[in-house]
C-alpha cells in the first residue's frame, strides 16, 4: 500500500508530520498575509479546501484564540492568541525584548508614548506599545503599520534595509499614507545622527522620534520609538533619551 492510499492518520503517521495541523496554519498565514478580514469563502478558496472544511478548522481556531470572527459580517480575522504568540517568539530575540524594556522604562519616565517596530513584508509594525499615565493622545496603536515616507521609523527602516525590501512594503501601503521617497541625503542624515524625527502627519502638534536597534551581527534588529507633543519633547529632551537608549541596547548585543 502507498502512502498516498494510506488512511490520514496513517499518511500523517508516516510523514511524521499532523495534516490537520498544517491545514491549520494553513489558515493562520493567510489571514496573517491579508491587508483585511476574510470571509470564508475566499479563505477557503485560498486555502484549496472546501467551504465546510475551512468552517471547521476556523471555528477551531476561533475557539482558541488564534483566530476571531466578526458577528456582523462574519469575516475571520487573526485572534489576541495569535499576537501574544508572536510577541512570546520575538521575546526570544535578545536585542527586541531588551529594548522592550527600555521604551517601557522610558515610557513611564516621560510624558510620551514608546514602543517597539519591527519590519514586515508590509513595512514598520507596531509589536509593542506602551503609554504614559500623563500621556494619553496617540495615533498609534499595537499591531499598527507605519507610513514608510510619513513616519519617523520609516525613514529609519529606509536608511537601513535594502532598496528592494523598501520596494516590496511600499506597494502595499495605502494611497492615502505614501509620502514622497527621501533623497539619499536625508537618509544618510538619519545613519549620522543616529535616528530620526518628524512630526505627524495628521497631528502636526505631535512628533515622532525613532532610534535603530542592531543585533550582534550589526543588522537591523528593531526600532525604538516615541510618539509626544512638540513641548513636552523638547522640555523632557526625548531626542536625546531615545537615541542613547537605543545605542546602548544595541552596544549590550555585541560579544564582550
Amino acid at each position: 500500500m502507498s502512502l498516498s492510499d494510506a488512511e490520514p492518520g496513517q499518511r500523517e503517521k508516516r510523514a511524521g508530520t499532523i495534516q490537520s495541523v498544517s491545514i491549520a496554519m494553513r489558515f493562520l498565514k493567510i489571514l496573517a498575509d491579508a491587508e483585511t478580514p476574510l470571509p470564508l469563502g475566499e479563505l477557503a478558496k485560498r486555502a484549496g479546501t472546501g467551504n465546510s472544511s475551512a468552517h471547521r478548522y476556523l471555528q477551531s481556531l476561533v475557539k482558541e484564540g488564534l483566530a476571531d470572527q466578526d458577528a456582523l459580517s462574519g469575516r475571520y480575522d487573526l485572534g489576541p492568541q495569535a499576537l501574544n504568540i508572536g510577541i512570546g517568539a520575538l521575546r526570544r530575540i535578545d536585542p527586541v525584548e531588551a529594548a522592550t524594556q527600555r521604551v517601557k522604562q522610558l515610557a513611564a519616565e516621560m510624558t510620551t508614548a514608546c514602543g517597539i517596530v519591527i519590519w514586515t513584508d508590509r513595512g514598520p509594525t507596531v509589536v509593542r506599545w506602551f503609554k504614559n499615565a500623563r500621556f494619553t493622545i496617540s495615533t498609534v496603536s499595537l499591531g499598527d503599520v507605519l507610513p514608510l515616507d510619513n513616519s519617523a521609523c520609516g525613514l529609519v527602516f529606509q536608511a537601513y534595509l535594502t532598496p528592494q525590501e523598501i520596494a516590496v512594503a511600499r506597494e502595499t501601503q495605502p494611497d492615502m499614507v505614501r509620502g514622497t521617497p527621501p533623497p539619499e541625503t536625508r537618509l544618510e542624515e538619519v545613519r549620522r545622527e543616529g535616528g530620526a524625527e518628524l512630526s505627524e502627519h495628521l497631528f502636526s502638534a505631535l512628533t515622532g522620534k525613532a532610534a535603530p536597534v542592531f543585533d550582534a551581527q550589526g543588522e537591523l534588529a528593531c526600532v525604538m520609538s516615541t510618539v509626544s507633543l512638540l513641548e513636552n519633547a523638547a522640555n523632557e529632551k526625548h531626542r536625546e533619551a531615545l537615541f542613547l537608549a537605543a545605542r546602548d541596547v544595541s552596544l549590550g548585543t555585541r560579544p564582550a
